[in-house]
């Protein structure tokens, strides 16, 4: 670190955004400067040793930020690099996790977050850890999908966890994509060339889920001809999932604390331990603090199960990624040799006003019921469910045109409309300025001029 102030090299490829980054840091005693692509900041490096490297992902090809993050890790490894991405994905995560990323910030960024990111990657004493972005090819191949801070935070703990032997519980709502997380959490670990064997606790009887999961010896109960390897022996040094785990018998609850401690099972009927080497991940829609309040769920196999937690978001808390979802199940269910629809306006909005109890679940199931009921023409809301267009035309005849009103009353002109309608944002946002500015599909550095020009403070 210089013995003045701390030395900032911002590389994106969009100068309002450099502009932006480089007012605010040296607002905060940083010595900042900026490039707009991984080429110039290569050439930069070579004659210059900033403290921290705050780099965008996606920018103009022939090399983007990973590539750039690549070349910082071979040629200056104690260099830190903060990655910024507006898109998210699993691989992309892994691959900075792996090139050794510091860590990153998701765009339209939290200002106060990235300068406490920044000065975190200035106190460190080494880079060790991580971070991503993404392209839909990635998300479509890992059935993840989603640009918001919630799902690259996801993304980021996946890459982290990948290739610990930890066990790791997944908890969150019905429908938000625990096994989609497990099994990223598979393919992208050391384990991935092992078997991922996976369960449903809730979904068998006490005997037969037994059986299942430890296998069970020839002649130990009425129907068992043969022996049954169970899934903990079928994955070998692969990964077992045990989804809604929290649904286990108290009995089975203790037979797989012995597992966990002992790291071996024994069939059902056997007395002959078998050694356990597979991974455990298991999921939940409790979370950690109502199992550690239930009397029915032990807290001793919490302990050992909760050593890592992801805790997935409900679908309603990232409404922002419901059109990248609505895209996705788009193709997915749109037979090949047609193109997928497109979904109107009115149609689209009853969709990312929906509370979607079921979450990503039950989005993919009326997006699949749209393609089959829609046969020409974009799909529209006499294609969904009458219970997601419902919310909408109740609002639509009522409150909003209500709550409106006032922006319009007196004719104004289009910079009082304009004005009322910033406030209008910002009330609605609590002052959020980053989300306020996302809203208006603008950058913060604009939302400070526009609410300069208007009279304003922010």
């Amino acid at each position: 670190m210089s013995p003045e102030a701390p030395q900032l090299m911002v590389v994106d490829d969009d100068p309002v955004t450099c502009d932006l980054l480089c007012e605010v840091f040296a607002a905060e005693g940083f010595a900042s400067r900026f490039v707009q692509s991984s080429e110039a900041a290569i050439a930069s490096l070579a004659l210059e040793s900033p403290d921290v490297l705050v780099s965008d992902i996606r920018m103009t090809k022939p090399d983007d930020g990973l590539a750039l993050l690549d070349h910082v890790k071979h040629e200056y490894p104690e260099l830190p690099v903060v990655l910024m991405t507006a898109f998210g994905s699993v691989d992309t995560a892994v691959r900075a996790v792996k090139q050794g990323a510091f860590d990153y910030v998701s765009k339209p960024f939290d200002i106060n977050a990235l300068v406490a990111t920044v000065r975190r990657a200035l106190a460190a004493s080494s880079v060790n850890q991580p971070e991503p972005i993404g392209d839909e090819e990635h998300q479509q191949a890992s059935g993840l999908v989603g640009h918001t801070p919630a799902m690259l935070e996801i993304y980021k703990m996946i890459a982290r966890v990948a290739d610990s032997p930890a066990a790791v519980l997944i908890t969150g709502e019905s429908g938000t994509g625990k096994e989609l997380v497990a099994r990223a959490i598979h393919v992208h670990g050391e384990r991935a060339a092992g078997p991922f064997v996976g369960i449903n606790c809730g979904a068998l009887t006490e005997t037969l889920l037994e059986s299942e999961l430890f296998g069970h010896v020839k002649g130990s109960f009425t129907g068992a001809i043969a022996r049954k390897a169970g899934i903990f022996e079928q994955a070998g040094s692969g990964t077992v999932f045990l989804d809604e785990v929290s649904q286990m018998s108290p009995g089975l609850q203790v037979k797989l604390l012995r597992v966990l401690q002992e790291r071996e099972v024994v069939p059902v009927g056997g007395d002959t331990p078998i050694a356990v080497k597979a991974r455990l991940v298991a999921a939940s829609n409790r979370d950690p603090e109502l199992l550690m309040s239930s009397d029915n769920f032990r807290h001793d196999l919490l302990y050992r199960l909760n050593v890592i937690n992801l805790q997935l978001p409900p679908l309603r808390e990232r409404r922002e990624d419901i059109p990248l979802l609505v895209a996705h199940f788009l193709r997915k269910h749109t037979r090949n040799d047609r193109t997928p629809p497109r979904v109107d306006d009115v149609a689209l909005t009853a969709l990312t006003t929906y509370a979607w109890p079921g979450n990503v679940r039950e989005l993919e199931n009326a997006i699949e019921r749209a393609v089959t009921l829609n046969q020409t023409g974009p799909i529209t809301t006499a294609d969904l469910p009458s219970r997601i267009v419902a919310p909408v035309a109740e609002v639509s005849s009522s409150d909003s045109e209500d709550d409106l009103v006032p922006l319009f009353e007196g004719l104004p002109s289009i910079d009082e409309l304009e004005r009322r309608y910033l406030l209008h944002v910002l009330e609605a946002t609590g002052n959020n300025r980053s989300r306020a500015a996302e809203i208006l599909g603008i950058n913060r550095k604009t939302l400070y001029r526009m609410a300069a020009r208007l009279g304003i403070e922010l």
